[in-house]
């Protein structure tokens, strides 16, 4: 579930990692080659998958799974094995190309720890946080940062050694911060459906925003970039179809746009009631909305059908007055990483078709980059 951060400004003319012996790897190598960069045990499952991917800029990028990290510095083209042990990642977050954090899981169902890595991944440190079970988080350098539960957050200003709760509005369910000040806050009202608060104090008040009816409430994330804001409500699932809205604002919640109103017969009605520019997300009918991208003015969606086996992407380029859901490919489930509104990455994360494509075109056509071989 996951929420994308931007990063800008960070050059790496190579990928500065500590690689193992294998060879990079393309998906044209042998495959041999390409079945080394996942030898051994998958972690907590009885297949290697992926379950996260993300790019620094257009050429260096980390991809990761039960028990392993693989990196490139050629857009994909090739690949070397950055780690390979116990961990089950479910969030990497690198702020340059040898320091970052991950969330990752030392068995299967069990939670979030969170560790930090100063050479680019290739060794992890665990840093303790209590009872405090970390389901996303975003550094900012390498002091500040912020880490969020189902229903807190928190703020750590040493690199993650510590972390003080940030107060939020009772029924939170998703927050994010940009900054120690800027904050958003998606809250559950029992019999009504949403509300959205937000804060410019650091959390000591917050101020509605948004009200948005649903008749299920089963939670959504907040995308922020400058002064836009990007919603998305979940309604009711069902027959593997999600019903769910988004919304955008161009001005810090004055004005917001409904983008997507997606009902489906499975999941019921869309939240807010009201149409939208389009009334279906990526991967449709009934597709599931994955992560949203903002960067250099545009808007992406990850979307993916397990039913329909497809997965791709929609976006804007006018903070939703406008939207296109793009032709998708082959696949089941799917997250996305884009450092331009023309290139990005997608992760088939699925155990049946594990694979890694790239698109130059914004979406419009992907290509393979590395896949996983399934076993039969």
């Amino acid at each position: 579930m996951k929420n994308r951060k931007m990063k800008s400004g960070i050059a790496a003319a190579a990928l500065v990692i500590g690689l193992t012996a294998a060879l990079p790897v393309s998906q044209a190598a042998s495959s041999d080659a390409v079945a080394d960069l996942f030898s051994g045990t998958p972690a907590g499952d009885s297949s290697f998958h992926f379950s996260e991917i993300e790019f620094l800029n257009e050429k260096t990028g980390r991809a990761a799974g039960n028990g392993f990290l693989i990196g490139t510095s050629d857009a994909g083209t090739t690949w070397q094995s950055i780690y390979k042990g116990t961990w089950q990642f479910t969030q990497l977050d690198f702020i340059s190309n040898t320091t970052g954090w991950a969330l990752a899981k030392s068995k299967a169902g069990g939670t979030n720890a969170l560790i930090q890595t100063t050479d680019g991944g290739s060794t992890f440190t665990k840093l303790p946080t209590g009872n405090i079970a970390l389901e996303r988080i975003r550094f900012l350098n390498t002091k500040n940062g912020f880490g969020y539960t189902r229903a807190f957050a928190y703020k750590t200003s040493n690199g993650g050694k510590n972390w003080t709760q940030i107060n939020t509005p009772a029924n939170t369910r998703y927050a994010e911060f940009a900054n120690t000040k800027q904050g958003w806050a998606l809250i559950v009202v029992p019999g009504f459906g949403y509300t959205l608060s937000r804060t410019t104090d650091g959390g000591n008040s917050w101020t509605t925003k948004l009200n948005v009816k649903s008749s299920e409430v089963s939670g959504g994330e907040l995308y922020t970039s400058g002064n836009q804001v990007w919603a998305k409500f979940y309604g009711g699932v069902g027959m593997s179809q999600q019903s769910y809205s988004l919304y955008a604002s161009p001005d810090n919640g004055t004005s917001w746009r409904k983008v997507i109103s997606q009902a489906t017969a499975g999941g019921g009605p869309a939240p807010g009631g009201a149409a939208g520019i389009v009334k279906e997300g990526p991967a449709s009918p009934g597709g599931h909305a994955s992560n949203l991208v903002l960067v250099d003015g545009a808007a992406i969606l990850g979307g993916f059908s397990p039913a329909g086996e497809q997965i791709g992407v929609g976006r804007t380029l006018d903070i939703g007055k406008t939207w296109a859901n793009l032709k998708p490919i082959k696949g089941f489930e799917s997250i996305i990483s884009f450092t331009s509104p023309n290139q990005g990455w997608m992760a088939d994360t699925s155990i049946s078709s594990p694979a890694v494509y790239a698109t130059t075109d914004g979406g419009k056509s992907w290509s393979k980059k590395v896949s996983i071989p399934v076993k039969n």
